[in-house]
Formats: C-alpha cells, sequence, structure tokens
C-alpha cells in the first residue's frame, strides 16, 4: 500500500485530550491506504477551550469530517447542525460528517458494540442483557442496543452522586425507545445474580481491570457466570482481563472490547466515505500492534 498525499487529500481529525496513545490513526489510514482514499486521518491533541474554532475548521477546510474522544463527545452537540437518533438519545457524538458544510454528529460506539456481537456468534435481539456500568461507553451500548430491538437492559453501576441522574437519563431512554431499561445498585449482589441468571450477555461497560490493578474485577461473585452466558468487556488492554478469565474458566463465550474499537471506526469511516472499511486488513494490523 503506497501512501500519496496530492493536492486533492482530504483531512480527518480526531480531537480529544490525552490522545497521543490513540490506535484510530492507523485503523483509518490503513483504511484509507487499502481502498485508494485520497484522505489522511491525524489526531490534534484538543480540549473544549477551542473546540469552537476546530468545528468551523471542518467546514472551512472542506475536510471530510472528524472523530472526536473526551473531553469532547458531549461539548461538540450544540455546535452541530444535526443528530443522528442515537446521538440524540445519548447526548454526547464522537463522529463527525461534513458534507457541503452541512455537519452530522454521530455516535457510533453503540454501533460498534453491536457488530462485535456478530463475531460471538451472539445474538440479544428480543433478549436480555445485563451492563455494569452507566459512563459514557455504556451509555451509546445501552441507546444503540435499545434502538436496534434488545427487550430487556438491567444496569448496575454504583450509587454515587450521580446515580439519581443516571436513573433520569435511562428512563428518557426507556420512554423513547419502549426498551425496558432499569437501574439498580452494584453491591446488590442478589439483584445481580437474578438479572443475569435471566440474560444472554453480561457487559462490563467500566474502566475495572485496567492497569494498574489488573485484578480487580466489577464483580466479587464469579458463580453467577455459567456457560450459557456470553461476557463482553469493553476493556482492550490488557487484552484478558480478569473478568473474562473467569468468565472463559467458567465455559462462558468472551470477547474484549477490539471489535468495538475497531466496529465503531469503521461505522465512521462508511459515514466519511461511503465505503465499507476492509475489517480482515485493518484487524490484522491492530491485532499485531
Amino acid at each position: 500500500m503506497e501512501n500519496k498525499i496530492t493536492g486533492h487529500t482530504r483531512l480527518v481529525g480526531l480531537y480529544a485530550t490525552p490522545i497521543r496513545h490513540s490506535v484510530s490513526p492507523m485503523i483509518q489510514n490503513t483504511a484509507f491506504q487499502a481502498l485508494g482514499i485520497d484522505a489522511v486521518y491525524l489526531a490534534f491533541e484538543l480540549g473544549t477551550d477551542r473546540l469552537p474554532q476546530v468545528i468551523d475548521s471542518i467546514r472551512n477546510l472542506d475536510m471530510l469530517g472528524a472523530n472526536l474522544s473526551m473531553p469532547n463527545k458531549m461539548a461538540a452537540v450544540p455546535l452541530m447542525d444535526d443528530l443522528s437518533e442515537a446521538a440524540k438519545l445519548v447526548g454526547a457524538i464522537n463522529t463527525i460528517v461534513n458534507v457541503n458544510g452541512k455537519l452530522t454528529g454521530h455516535i457510533t460506539d453503540g454501533t460498534g458494540f453491536m457488530r462485535s456481537l456478530k463475531d460471538m456468534d451472539i445474538d440479544i435481539i428480543g433478549r436480555k442483557m445485563t451492563l455494569i456500568g452507566a459512563g459514557g461507553a455504556a451509555t451509546a451500548i445501552i441507546v444503540q442496543a435499545a434502538l436496534d430491538g434488545v427487550k430487556e437492559i438491567a444496569v448496575y453501576n454504583r450509587r454515587d452522586e450521580f446515580f439519581e441522574k443516571v436513573k433520569e437519563k435511562l428512563t428518557y431512554i426507556k420512554q423513547q425507545t419502549g426498551c425496558n431499561i432499569h437501574l439498580h445498585d452494584l453491591e446488590n449482589e442478589s439483584e445481580l445474580a437474578a438479572d443475569v441468571k435471566d440474560s444472554t450477555l453480561l457487559v462490563n461497560a467500566t474502566g475495572v481491570g485496567m492497569k494498574p490493578d489488573l485484578e480487580a474485577a466489577p464483580i466479587s461473585d464469579f458463580s453467577i457466570i455459567t456457560k450459557d452466558l456470553a461476557v463482553f468487556d469493553v476493556i482492550y488492554t490488557p487484552r484478558e482481563t480478569r473478568l473474562l478469565k473467569e468468565a472463559k474458566a467458567r465455559g462462558a463465550k468472551t470477547a474484549n472490547g477490539l471489535g468495538m474499537l475497531l466496529y465503531q471506526g469503521a461505522a465512521a469511516f462508511e459515514l466519511w466515505t461511503g465505503k465499507e472499511m476492509p475489517i480482515e486488513t485493518v484487524k490484522s494490523i491492530i491485532e499485531n500492534s
């Protein structure tokens, strides 16, 4: 694959801080090159202070669009001309598409999650899932699962100062989608065990299990995991968290967040280019990174 920059090369930006660790430039530039698309994807260390000017530059420089990560995902919402249905429900965006100066904000995290379940051979449409966490990634997953037709989502989070606000948000999503979504205190282990027993899928949408505490897990009683359950962890570094190790030992299907990362990027790529990302080519690159 030859990388050429021409007078017609279009730009896609990634705006976040910190961001230099991101694998997204590698993913997107590999895809551009593989399909011969005259575009380049660059990361910019950027917080909310200069975000309005940078969003304007997407129009002024006729960029294809951009990706956003923290702390810009919510701050960019009022700067958009339009929002996708999922972005409206989540209240955050991670992808901007520029069409003739009109900027539309999308959230592709949930799309990436749902697509990655196909690699697990797991179908949760019309079924129940249990999810741990209520942050940005969790909300995107909940919204897309609800929009796609998941019947019931049991959400567990620590009862902190944001618990009631989370309940209000989930109630709103429930009203808009018709999905039965209910919030519980993560410390209520008996309720958690009952919900997991009735679920097809258990999802960890928190950062528990990342460095430096690799022995940490979002649950303490691993006996609630059986071979009939699938377990998904949004974490991809390490590739196998303690939760996934314990689940695998009990015969459950498991997957880390690498697929979600790949497919959310693929959804953004398709929005910018109208073409499907060459998944196998990109996957081989990131698996060896």
